[in-house]
């Protein structure tokens, strides 16, 4: 089938890359020294490494969500460097890497619908470009490594504020050996009218890779983030934990979308949060479509009156795979809302877990939220769970909260297949209109990619 073929060249295709350094697998104190030396950091980045990396040891493996056993931490490059520098233009990449690129269609997306591009191989970011204008209004969007670099007070000031060392295994993991990611800075009513994306590839076997993402968004400014996510099968585990801090200031604007495509043998476990000020508006859009395992809970903290906060979250599971994924909504303000909007597919043997945490603290009145989880189970050995958590110390709000659980219906099919449709085609066409309410918010380059991506799983391309 051609579209096996389309669908799987980003888990198929890799290539024989030549590194700058290559470290013994396993995590250890010497390595966490050796990558703040290679970066070049200042002391105090060092010692909060070293910090992290003793509350990782410390802390123990989470004794909820997904199943984690499979992972061999001791046989993870912690760190790899591919060797080439980082460049401005796609002709200045390595050829290996470049065709890495090129076969995924990222130039392409570049030219045709994008502000900014980052693009990291492994541990570090190998392309970076921005449109000149937004550069001379003020935007930075940088490497997070260089970021660091070049403006040493705003990331300092920002920097595992939310998201701190201790706030779990993972996130003190990343801590402790992040490399690359993005950084991105917003001036004061600011509006990036085109989409920042970034690209995260592991290519080698027995990856971990440790992005960290930073964004600020000043008062009245607006930004849209978009990151993509793919790696090539083997038959061993890779490790992607990631952590995102996003700082909403009065009145700005974000919105964060998330189109994960890993392949099979990856276990994804990322902490994502937003700090939203007053009048402020975040917006998650996470898609959830590979990995062996996921775990993301993408969270906001509406600190200010009219903060508002908003989930939109697609999960598909097939053979083998366990996508537990969810939200988490803080309200701690007057007048504050959220919404949460969960849709996920289980095929195949596949599960997925809807894990929620709604909290209105005492002295938010007149705030609002929502939950609607949606779960479709297209077979008998497929599963899906719901844990959601509802803590409201507040009188004066609104809470709602809706579930269902549904199967396509007999008479869909007949229906579909009765006029010509293949009975493969006719589920995919109901899922895809299932999951419309979610996809309808993303730009219309990005749905169209994710109504493709979704096609195919029904298909049959995958396991």
């Amino acid at each position: 089938m051609q579209i096996e073929d389309t669908h799987t060249k980003q888990w198929k295709f890799s290539t024989k890359s030549k590194y700058a350094y290559v470290p013994q697998k396993g995590l250890t104190e010497k390595l966490v020294r050796e990558i703040s030396t290679r970066k070049n950091e200042p002391a105090w980045m060092r010692e909060y490494r070293l910090k992290a990396l003793e509350i990782y040891t410390q802390k123990k493996m989470p004794r909820w969500g997904a199943d984690l056993s499979g992972i061999d931490f001791n046989n993870i490059y912690y760190y790899l460097k591919p060797e080439a520098d980082q460049a401005s233009k796609w002709e200045d990449l390595p050829e290996d890497i470049k065709r890495t690129y090129d076969y995924l269609g990222i130039p392409e997306a570049e030219k045709k619908f994008l502000a900014g591009v980052s693009a990291q191989y492994e541990s570090e970011v190998l392309y970076k470009s921005i449109q000149e204008n937004l550069t001379q209004r003020g935007v930075i969007f940088l490497d997070t490594d260089s970021a660091l670099q070049k403006y040493p007070e705003i990331f300092r000031e920002y920097f595992g504020k939310l998201i701190p060392a201790g706030d779990n295994k993972f996130a003190a993991l990343n801590t402790a050996v992040w490399s690359g990611g993005s950084f991105v800075y917003v001036p004061k009513n600011v509006k990036v009218a085109m989409p920042l994306q970034a690209y995260f590839r592991i290519n080698a076997q027995n990856m971990g890779q440790f992005e960290r993402t930073l964004i600020v968004a000043e008062e009245g400014s607006s930004v849209h983030y978009v990151e993509g996510c793919s790696a090539p099968i083997y038959s061993t585990s890779s490790l992607h934990a990631a952590v995102v801090e996003i700082y909403v200031k009065k009145g700005a604007k974000v919105r964060y979308t998330t189109i994960q495509n890993w392949s099979p043998n990856v276990y994804n476990l990322v902490t994502k949060r937003a700090r939203v000020e007053a009048n402020g508006a975040m917006q998650w859009i996470d898609g959830n479509l590979g990995s062996r395992v996921t775990m993301k809970y993408p969270s906001c903290h509406l600190m200010g009156e009219g903060a508002k906060g908003e989930v939109l979250s697609i999960a598909y599971a097939g053979n083998g795979q366990h996508q537990d994924a969810g939200a988490k909504m803080i309200h701690l303000a007057p007048n504050t809302s959220s919404r949460i909007i969960s849709k996920s597919i289980a095929k195949g043997g596949g599960r997925t877990s809807y894990r929620g945490l709604n909290y209105i603290r005492k002295g938010a009145a007149g705030s609002k939220t929502k939950v609607v989880c949606d779960a479709l189970i297209l077979d008998p050995a497929s599963r899906s769970d719901t844990y959601p958590t509802m803590r409201i110390d507040e009188k004066k709000v609104r809470v709602e909260h809706e579930a269902t659980v549904s199967k396509i219906g007999e008479e869909q099919i007949f229906y579909l297949t009765s006029r010509g449709i293949k009975k493969e085609r006719a589920e995919a066409l109901i899922v895809n209109g299932f999951l419309e309410s979610v996809i309808k918010e993303l730009p219309l380059e990005y749905a169209v990619e994710m109504n493709r991506l979704i096609t195919m799983e029904m298909e049959g391309s995958v396991g």
